[in-house]
C-alpha cells in the first residue's frame, strides 16, 4: 500500500518501508524483493520508475535493497562505511546470498551527492557499521532505516552490528527534534 507522508513524500510498506521524495526525485531504500510487484505497482502510481535518478540506501540488508533494479536510470548511494564493508564481504552485509549475487551495481558515497544541499546525512552505526539516517530539517522528518523504529531500535546481533555504537547513535539522535519518523519497518 502507498500512503502520503506529507505533500511530495510517499511511503510504500514492502515488508521494509521505502520512501519516494518528489522534490529531489529520490527513493530511500527499495524494499524486499519478495514484494517486487507490489512496489512496482504502487510506486508507478506516483512516479515513472525510469525517471528516478537517485536511490539512497540507509543500509545494505537484503530487505532494504531488494528492488534496486527497478530504477534503471538511477545512481545508487550508501555510506562510505557500508560500501567498504560490502566490498570486503557482501554476504555479511546483505545477509542473503542470492540477493548478494544479484546486487551488482556501482555504489557511490552519499556524502558526495547533491542530496546534501537540502538534507543532512547522519552516520548512525549500530544496526550496521554503515547505517545512516537522513534528516529533513525543513519538514522535521527523520528517515531512520533500521536505526530507530517505531517501537525501539534495530537489531545489533548481526554481522557488522555493534551494540555499543547503537547506544551512542541513539544519544546522537535525541538532538534531532523530528515530528515525523520514517522508519525502515512498521514495528
Amino acid at each position: 500500500m502507498i500512503t502520503k507522508v506529507i505533500n511530495g513524500v510517499w511511503k510504500i510498506n514492502a515488508d521494509s518501508n521505502l520512501y519516494y521524495i518528489e522534490d529531489i526525485n529520490a527513493i530511500i531504500d527499495t524494499g524486499d524483493r519478495k514484494n517486487r510487484e507490489m512496489v512496482k505497482s504502487f510506486l508507478s502510481k506516483v512516479v515513472s520508475l525510469e525517471k528516478i535518478d537517485k536511490v539512497i540506501f540507509t543500509h545494505l540488508h537484503y530487505d532494504h535493497i531488494g528492488n534496486f533494479d527497478l530504477f534503471p536510470n538511477a545512481k545508487f548511494y550508501a555510506s562510505k562505511e557500508a560500501i567498504c564493508d560490502f566490498k570486503e564481504n557482501k554476504n555479511n552485509v546483505i545477509l542473503n546470498e542470492d540477493m548478494a549475487n544479484k546486487f551488482n551495481i556501482e555504489l557511490l558515497d552519499v556524502e558526495e551527492s547533491e542530496l546534501l544541499e537540502k538534507y543532512e546525512i547522519i552516520h548512525t552505526p549500530g544496526h550496521t557499521n554503515g547505517s545512516i539516517c537522513i534528516w529533513d530539517k525543513e519538514n522535521e522528518i527523520l528517515y531512520s532505516g533500521d536505526t530507530l523504529l517505531n517501537e525501539g531500535t534495530g537489531r545489533t546481533d548481526l554481522p557488522t552490528s555493534d551494540e555499543e555504537k547503537m547506544k551512542d547513535t541513539i544519544v546522537k539522535l535525541v538532538g534531532y527534534n523530528f515530528k515525523i519518523l520514517c522508519a525502515g519497518h512498521e514495528y
